[in-house]
């Protein structure tokens, strides 16, 4: 009986009981081993039947890097860390052993901010920890390189690195005239073209302008989505024209993109014609006697020219049309219109002018975006107002602080987080934190810290705290170790306190010693890369 190795293996899969054996069985032969006789001859069939075929080419040689290499204390701190990195993750109480896969996007950081190379013998390691975590490949083939693209291309589990944004922004810029770079547009993966796009932005933002537009009409329309996005960096007027034209683009998010960028330069013919059609709908009404006040007559249509300058027609689901309109049509105008238009000296007095008929929520939120969007610290500072203003509830605000602080330098942002935690606590917080710069100025961390202590003391539920504790270990100043040793002695007992259980208390001197020893951990690493440890 003869049968195919496809038959066999179907056999071998369903068992010989639920499966008659195809091969003839030898007299007092059990069906299992007659079933694996016949396998061994079939496999040294197949394989003597085979062909020997071509030779794969040899892979060229990796490119060079020129970088510096890592001190030895260095490299052998990331070996540590992409070793770690598949250890048991958080869930339930953290031990007291600083976290090592939490610090490592942090090292990627400062290691690229020194200019280092990652060592080729740590490269698989690197491009594998980046494969289990996207977060980190911007950092990590930063780091990698060109030889991190390099070895990507031969191991298809590693192709993420060749797609998006994940290139690494060390990507060598050719000289100019010599071809390479007008080859490497041509013909390189999309994910070599975007860095290279972003490497000539940063040197010479024309040149790149230039070189977008020499494909501009051959591209799809995500690659000119994620190619426009790219303008963005040290975006200028001399953008205007070629943005331009993008309005007129067939994909419905490019045009977007580009009314988004156009509207960040205040003197753009978009800019002006948003700020003509803003006028229009916002005036100042003087005749009340209860006196001046904002009015708001939202556009009753939404024509062809608002929707070329990128003003979606389509509400979102429970909106109204004419508010959205108004709100798109506010946020692409020039902030600096209005002081005018309402005849005030500051974003201040505009802001606090009282707004009819309900549209102050519509009015301000437009503003606020348009705040983020042009970078505009005075607006942003008017709209968030004093720290010490009780928040709004969830939901029921109009505005997003997190976004407005963004615009606020990041001196300024971390006062005034600061502020807001010393009046408000730690709970309202959480999201305000993320945007300050790290590690966390002094008054923001003396903040943070006073804030968990008088929690511990006061008898709060710890583990409600362990995210803001886990931010703590990571963006507070490594150089304020030192001075926070006391925390880890057990609390003093306030009289009118809860007595907090012996596990909150265990609890709580844990975190803090954990948080002591992540930082100098985190000044260690610092040395290191510093070459002076």
């Amino acid at each position: 009986m003869t049968s195919t190795w496809d038959e066999l293996v179907t056999t071998a899969l369903l068992g010989t009981e639920r499966r008659t054996v195809p091969v003839r069985q030898e007299p007092g032969q059990e069906a299992a081993a007659a079933l694996l006789d016949a396998a061994a001859v079939r496999t040294v069939q197949r394989r003597a039947a085979l062909l020997p075929v071509a030779a794969r080419a040899r892979p060229g040689a990796a490119p060079q890097d020129g970088r510096p290499a890592l001190p030895e204390a260095a490299r052998r701190r990331l070996a540590l860390l992409l070793a770690d990195r598949a250890g048991p993750g958080g869930g339930g109480r953290r031990s007291g052993a600083p976290d090592l896969t939490e610090l490592l996007p942090q090292w990627l950081a400062a290691a690229n901010g020194h200019g280092y190379r990652a060592p080729a013998v740590l490269l698989p390691a690197l491009l594998e920890a980046a494969r289990a975590r996207s977060d980190l490949r911007p950092e990590a083939l930063a780091l990698g390189g060109p030889r991190a693209l390099w070895l990507a291309r031969l191991n298809p589990q590693w192709k993420y690195a060749l797609r998006g944004n994940a290139a690494p922004a060390a990507t060598a810029v050719p000289a100019s005239g010599d071809g390479a770079g007008e080859r490497a547009w041509q013909e390189g993966l999309f994910a070599e073209r975007v860095a290279l796009l972003a490497a000539l932005r940063r040197r010479d933002p024309a040149a790149a302008r230039e070189l977008l537009a020499s494909t501009w009409g051959k591209e799809r329309a995500e690659d000119r989505l994620m190619f426009l996005d790219s303008l963005r960096e040290g975006l200028s007027d001399a953008d205007e024209p070629f943005l331009e034209q993008a309005l007129s683009d067939r994909s419905r998010n490019v045009r977007a993109t580009a009314a988004e960028l156009l509207s960040t330069l205040p003197g753009s013919a978009l800019a002006a014609r948003m700020a003509e059609r803003a006028r229009g709908c916002v005036a100042l009404d003087r005749t009340t006697g209860a006196g001046p006040r904002i009015v708001v007559e939202a556009p009753p249509e939404c024509d062809s020219g608002m929707e070329r300058d990128g003003v979606v027609a389509k509400p979102p689901s429970g909106r109204g049309e004419r508010s959205w309109w108004l709100s798109q049509l506010v946020e692409a105008a020039p902030l600096a219109i209005w002081c005018e238009r309402f005849g005030v000296g500051s974003a201040a007095e505009a802001v606090a002018l009282p707004v009819a008929d309900g549209w102050q929520p519509d009015l301000h939120a437009a503003w606020s975006r348009a705040a983020v969007r042009q970078g505009d610290a005075e607006w942003s500072r008017a709209l968030l107002g004093p720290a010490a203003t009780p928040p709004a509830p969830v939901g029921s605000s109009w505005l997003d602080p997190a976004k407005l602080l963004s615009a606020l330098p990041p001196v300024e942002r971390a006062e005034w987080v600061a502020e807001f935690i010393a009046v408000h606590g730690l709970s309202e917080a959480f999201r305000l934190l993320g945007v300050c710069a790290v590690p966390w100025a002094e008054p923001l961390g003396r903040a943070v810290v006073d804030a968990l202590d008088s929690a511990r003391e006061a008898g709060g539920y710890p583990w409600s705290f362990s995210g803001v504790m886990g931010l703590a270990e990571r963006c507070l100043d490594p150089d304020q170790a030192d001075h926070l040793a006391a925390l880890t002695a057990a609390p003093e007992e306030a009289a009118t306190a809860p007595t907090p259980s012996t596990g909150a208390a265990d609890y709580w001197t844990e975190a803090f010693q954990r948080l002591i020893g992540t930082l100098r951990l985190r000044a260690t690493m610092r040395a290191e890369l510093a070459g002076t440890a």
